[in-house]
């Protein structure tokens, strides 16, 4: 068996991939196409895509088949669609896509949309080593102790991969394999498309199963190679909402590992959710109960939780301190700034050094649009405070406890109280005095 290799896949040029999407997915049990059900917010085949984006492959043509407008919706210009309006296996959808690849003499990539596990660094080396073995088929494959429901990988005696058997059809000597085939492959187009109508539905779904090829390849003796994950996280299907429990534990588990690798603390794992796509710098600290959701940038050394809660298209400068039972969205917070205690903030523009005291709410909606407050530089805004947006907080002003300041500015170096906020006075500016120094004179 084919252990991992660090060559690199290359240029991608000769690469063409069809996702296989036209299940509905009746274990499901959902009016929503198994494909476009969400592991942290991205649908299974949005990690399909991403891995395909990272390997650099192109040329994507996607088969869809139950509710195919709905997917073909989320896909918009990343794939070519391809309509399987017959649903009769996978075979059968790999001849649907034929016509989008007419002329096309490379080699293509071939994977369920149902397995977002998988990684574009273990399909770069199946890549390679297909390139390398010079195969007319590369089957990735992987080892289970329990492999009930998977596919199984039948070798000769010589350890050469010869068929793949249907746990369906299998026989019980045949079910205790546990090497299992994945439904990832590589192919030359040319050797694919010239078995394809080989293949029969003499099966017990009665479908054209597109692991039927290796046989056929076998009886024809095509080369065929293997190349064996020993993540065996990597080639979960998702076939049910149990499936998408566990998919999302893995999923939660790598973000984890990556921001921690990373340089951040995080102390308690078990109770930390951090969605794909945020970016934290080293040395920030995560205390428990935190939830981090997409499109957030946190800066270096900062301090976080517990039980804080940032949502999306927030920034987050360096040293910054967002303690218990804080809410932040749509906003920037500049460096230094702290935020300690039962604070909602959305749609703010924060400044350098400013305290928020416990209890202030930006009340940024009207019912009808959303509104912007801006606090700038080492402000502070007492304890229990709401800023009706849209409003302007100046530098080093003062907003007292429980005043409300609605629609306006307030001045730099102010302090305002009461409900509604009204000046109380202009902050003093501390004067910076200068002693003068005699030279003594020399005698």
């Amino acid at each position: 068996m084919k252990k991992k290799t660090d060559v690199k896949g290359g240029d991608m040029k000769d690469f063409a991939c069809v996702i296989l999407a036209a299940g509905e997915g009746t274990r499901m049990n959902s009016q929503t196409p198994k494909v476009l059900h969400t592991v942290y917010k991205k649908p299974l085949i949005g990690y399909i895509l991403k891995a395909l984006e990272e390997l650099k492959i192109k040329k994507v043509i996607t088969v869809c088949g139950y509710k195919s407008k709905q997917v073909a919706g989320y896909l918009g210009k990343k794939s070519l669609i391809v309509e399987q309006k017959r649903r009769l296996g996978t075979a059968d959808a790999l001849r649907q896509a034929e016509k989008k690849l007419a002329g096309f003499k490379g080699h293509i990539l071939t994977l369920c949309a149902d397995i977002p596990l998988i990684r574009s660094q273990t399909l770069n080396r199946l890549i390679a080593l297909h390139r390398g073995s010079k195969a007319s088929c590369t089957v990735l494959t992987s080892v289970l102790k329990n492999p009930t429901g998977y596919g199984r990988i039948l070798r000769d005696d010589n350890n050469k991969v010869v068929k793949i058997i249907e746990e369906k059809d299998a026989s019980l000597y045949e079910k205790v394999i546990e090497e299992i085939n994945s439904g990832v492959y590589c192919f030359k187009a040319k050797d694919l498309f010239a078995s394809l109508k080989e293949i029969k539905a003499d099966n017990a779904k009665k479908e054209y199963y597109l692991t039927d090829i290796i046989e056929i390849f076998a009886k024809k003796e095509l080369s065929i190679s293997s190349f064996e994950t020993e993540d065996t996280e990597e080639i979960l299907g998702i076939n049910s909402r149990f499936d998408l429990v566990e998919a999302h534990k893995i999923i939660r588990k790598r973000i984890l590992a990556r921001v921690i690798e990373g340089g951040v603390t995080i102390v308690d794992p078990e109770t930390t959710h951090i969605d794909n796509n945020v970016e934290i710098g080293q040395d920030t600290v995560i205390e428990p109960f935190v939830r981090i959701e997409e499109d957030v940038k946190i800066g270096k050394k900062c301090r976080l939780g517990p039980f804080l809660r940032i949502r999306p298209h927030t920034v987050i400068a360096d040293e910054v301190k967002l303690g218990n039972f804080v809410e932040v969205v749509r906003s920037t917070v500049d460096s230094g700034t702290k935020i300690n205690h039962h604070t909602y903030i959305g749609d703010s523009r924060i400044g350098k050094k400013v305290n928020v005291g416990a209890g202030t709410i930006t009340a940024n909606y009207n019912g009808r649009e959303k509104n912007t407050t801006i606090i700038k530089d080492n402000a502070f805004i007492g304890s229990g405070s709401i800023l009706v947006a849209p409003v302007k907080i100046g530098k080093n002003a003062v907003t007292g406890a429980n005043c409300t300041v609605v629609k306006g500015e307030v001045k730099d170096d102010t302090v305002v109280v009461g409900v509604p906020a009204k000046v109380l006075r202009k902050k003093k500016k501390q004067k910076q005095v200068s002693k003068s120094v005699k030279p003594r004179s020399r005698k």
